[in-house]
């Protein structure tokens, strides 16, 4: 099955961008949504959907799509706001920032999921998009790596919680933090969570 862009390029699109998001699903920190414009007919076997990648080969990737893109940029919305506005209506903010600030501006957006970027410009929402589309697994690769350094930072910060190990995420060591220490500010109020 050929990959979507590739359509879009017969069609006669130049600039068509791919726009996934990493961390809806961790107890702590932003939701990070990256878009990205590759030269039309350029392709790198490697990229693929981020969760499938190790950091290493996520990191080497990165600088690969970075440098090769026409544009790419990333968006981050922080656990207050994912509190107050769901972390659905998050990530879709989040992505639609990153498109945004693509420059130039794409001419068709392919989306990873069920779910369409708010606004005027065409586009496609693709479930399990970053593995059947080259530029959204390219953008879920930029987000993984922005959010995982972000989680980096917030470590330091905040060294109780062990953000650089679990970025985020529930893990037992996470959870007995949680248990130990409470909530820190990163925490996602609306995330149920059972210590």
């Amino acid at each position: 099955m050929p990959q979507p862009e590739r359509l879009l390029y017969e069609e006669g699109y130049r600039f068509v961008a791919g726009t996934d998001e990493a961390g809806r699903g961790p107890l702590a920190g932003p939701v990070v949504a990256a878009a990205v414009i590759l030269p039309a007919g350029w392709h790198h076997p490697g990229i693929k959907d981020s969760k499938k990648l190790s950091a290493r080969a996520r990191e080497e990737l990165f600088g690969v799509i970075t440098e090769a893109a026409v544009s790419w940029n990333w968006a981050g919305v922080e656990a207050p706001d994912i509190d107050r506005i769901n972390i659905l209506q998050a990530s879709l903010l989040a992505m639609r920032t990153a498109v945004l600030g693509l420059d130039p501006a794409p001419e068709y957006l392919l989306v990873d999921g069920p779910h369409g970027v708010p606004g005027p410009m065409p586009h496609a929402a693709i479930t399990r998009g970053d593995q059947k589309s080259q530029l959204i697994g390219a953008a879920s690769i930029i987000a993984k790596v922005v959010r995982d350094a972000i989680m980096e930072k917030y470590d330091r910060l905040f060294p109780a919680y062990h953000f650089s190990k679990n970025k985020g995420y529930g893990t037992a060591a996470h959870l007995q933090a949680l248990a130990r220490h409470g909530q820190c500010s990163l925490h996602r109020r609306s995330f149920r969570v059972s210590f």
